[in-house]
């Protein structure tokens, strides 16, 4: 498990955690099946994992869009530069397999990014969705 329920701050709308619960679900079964070197489930969870996040990043940014959130343009930009990453790791994935890159991207920059996303700018936003 990469990361634990209790590691992420709960925010102020109910929608937003319920996503974040599911998310969090893929997150680390995708992880599990990586530590596992589970060549299969994982070219199986990747592509299932870049859909979650984009199904929740979509979401939070079309509600921000309908309540003028004033900063949604900024907020947007954080998961603009997650997208990328993904969308490199999962481009390498595809070409190579290797469990251990993507590994190391989830648990160095992935599950920090994750974390301090939600303290900081799902945590900032919900009060006004």
């Amino acid at each position: 498990m990469l990361i634990q329920k209790d590691d992420i701050q709960q925010v102020t709308n109910a929608m937003m955690n319920m996503m974040r619960e599911d998310e969090l679900e893929v997150i680390n079964e995708f992880y599990d099946a990586l530590k596992a070197k589970d060549i299969e489930k994982s070219d199986e969870l990747f592509p299932k994992l870049l859909a979650e996040m984009e199904t929740n990043f979509q979401t939070e940014e079309g509600m921000m869009e309908q309540s003028g959130y004033a900063d949604a343009g900024l907020h947007k930009s954080d998961h603009d530069l997650i997208r990328k990453k993904l969308a490199k790791f999962h481009k390498r994935w595809e070409v190579l397999k290797g469990p251990k890159e993507v590994l190391g991207f989830l648990e160095k920059d992935f599950k920090k990014w994750y974390t301090q996303h939600i303290a900081r700018w799902d945590a900032q936003t919900a009060p006004s969705l």
